[in-house]
């Protein structure tokens, strides 16, 4: 593959699109299965509170008229402090979920870091961007060369 590059008064540039390159790596793809098999309980607990919330909430709205103040003050409560509890469970569930998806995103942009790091020393660049860029020419786009050296980081590390 040839080399790709601009040169300016003999300076080698390069531009990584890193939001690409995260997104089309078979990393990305790992790392969201991994996350999606961590939080698949906690979710489908979530959802059947959900479900019996709203089967409370059903009753409350299809049997209040027949049923007495006592039953109605006491299906309201459980109602409450239901949905008290639900808001609580699914905030901790948001936050311990968006803190792994933080923690395994970091870990996966060390490793997009290294393999640019790699191309730019090895095919001696001076500047790799990867942010701030408005155009860069097909010549200057190294994410397709990103991309191919993490599928390959990702097939040897499977083996």
């Amino acid at each position: 593959m040839p080399t790709v590059a601009v040169s300016a008064e003999g300076y080698r540039v390069g531009v990584v699109d890193a939001t690409e390159v995260a997104r089309k790596s078979p990393q990305y793809e790992g790392m969201l299965k991994s996350l999606e098999r961590e939080f698949k309980r906690r979710e489908k607990d979530l959802k059947g509170k959900q479900n019996q919330l709203k089967k409370l909430e059903q009753k409350l709205a299809r049997d209040g008229a027949i049923m007495s103040e006592a039953e109605v003050k006491r299906l309201e409560q459980d109602i409450r402090s239901r949905r008290r509890k639900l808001k609580a469970t699914g905030d901790e569930y948001r936050e311990d979920m968006n803190l792994r998806r933080n923690e395994e995103f970091n870990k996966l942009s060390k490793i997009v870091t290294e393999v640019v790091h790699q191309i730019g020393k090895e095919e001696k660049f001076d500047v790799i961007l990867t942010t701030g860029v408005v155009y860069a020419s097909k010549r200057a786009d190294l994410t397709d060369k990103v991309l191919q050296r993490l599928k390959a980081k990702y097939r040897s590390s499977k083996k």
